[in-house]
């Protein structure tokens, strides 16, 4: 990290969380952001549901909802960027205060609310995206919707033909009873509605589901059940946690959803479950306290082929990703693989 980033870092970790965050959304778009090389190796170089990947580390949903940022974002090194949520309409959110950061922790604790400008204003942003970046979208659900899972599908209809990939959100614990879509009879419907939506658009797009890791093997078994019947291709695993175990920082029994590092011992064992439930046919991505290479490199081997980050992001800037590309190139050559893809699942059993 250079002294530039650590004292930009450092100046915004004094102010309000969502105030900062709206400042570092401001500099991707003014340019001024310092952004290392690109870290480029054939090593790093993937194929995930489709998609042809530089590197395996992306970023995660919730950083950009309104896909505001895309050109900062596109020469940050990532191997593919998530915007929104977007909802059909657009929402305000939650009453603030609404994210608190647990420095002590390495965490964050967000209860937005699927706050963004709406599809509309959204899909005409991505219709601008800059050329040559792997771009995705995170559906959403209006709160006050009396159709909340017809609303996947609409917003995947207003913007699907300017993305490369399309993510279900049915795993955030800031809409009230929101999670319980992730049933399996409710989730088979919705997951309908929204692979006809796809059907419709003037190219196909991968389209994956994104789940919450609070929930039990039984649970488990049933989305896998549903996603491989639904067609879909893939599962991102996982979203925040309801948990609040362990946690030192003040804010920590704060409503909401908690990511950073106190969710990846979790997140990693409900992504290994996945990857033995999926027995690989369906491609992975894990997600949730991401902050170093060995980290993403455990995602990589219980079974993830790919990784993405954000709360991390908050504590080590975005030199974190070169950071961890570097890593993940001497972690490969360490054990002898030749591509990335070589290395997932291999120490699956460990999570287990």
């Amino acid at each position: 990290m250079s002294i530039l980033e650590s004292a930009g870092l450092a100046l915004l970790r004094q102010i309000d969380p969502e105030v900062a965050h709206g400042l570092a959304i401001r500099a991707l778009q003014s340019g001024l952001t310092p952004m290392p090389r690109p870290v480029v190796s054939p090593l790093l170089q993937t194929r995930v549901a489709g998609l042809d990947l530089p590197n395996p580390v992306g970023l995660a949903a919730g950083f950009d909802k309104n896909a505001t940022a895309l050109k900062g974002l596109s020469r940050a090194g990532f191997g593919f960027v998530e915007v929104g949520a977007a909802t059909p309409r657009p929402q305000q959110g939650n009453a603030r205060p609404r994210l608190f950061r647990l420095t002590q922790d390495r965490a964050v604790i967000n209860r937005f609310g699927f706050n963004n400008e709406g599809a509309q204003a959204i899909a005409a942003r991505l219709g601008a995206r800059p050329a040559g970046m792997v771009l995705g979208l995170n559906l959403g659900a209006n709160k006050d919707s009396s159709d909340r899972a017809g609303d996947f599908a609409e917003v995947l209809r207003m913007t699907g033909a300017h993305i490369d990939f399309a993510t279900v959100n049915v795993s955030s614990p800031n809409t009230e009873r929101l999670r319980d879509l992730q049933g399996a009879d409710a989730l088979a419907a919705l997951l309908a509605g929204v692979m006809a939506a796809r059907a419709e658009l003037p190219r196909p797009i991968p389209v994956f589901l994104k789940i919450a890791p609070d929930l039990s093997g039984d649970e488990l078994g049933e989305i896998v059940q549903v996603a491989l019947a639904a067609g879909l291709d893939g599962i991102i695993a996982t979203n925040t946690t309801l948990s609040r175990d362990g946690l030192r920082s003040a804010h920590a029994h704060e409503a909401g959803g908690l990511s950073g590092a106190p969710l990846f011992e979790k997140s990693t064992r409900v992504l290994a479950q996945l990857s033995q439930l999926t027995d690989g046919k369906l491609p992975l991505v894990g997600v949730g306290g991401v902050s170093s290479a060995q980290q993403a490199y455990a995602k990589i081997t219980a079974g993830a082929s790919a990784v993405q980050l954000y709360s991390a992001l908050v504590y080590d800037g975005l030199s974190l990703v070169s950071r961890i590309n570097h890593g993940l190139i001497e972690l490969l050559e360490r054990d002898g693989f030749t591509h990335v893809a070589d290395a997932v699942g291999t120490d699956r059993d460990k999570w287990l």
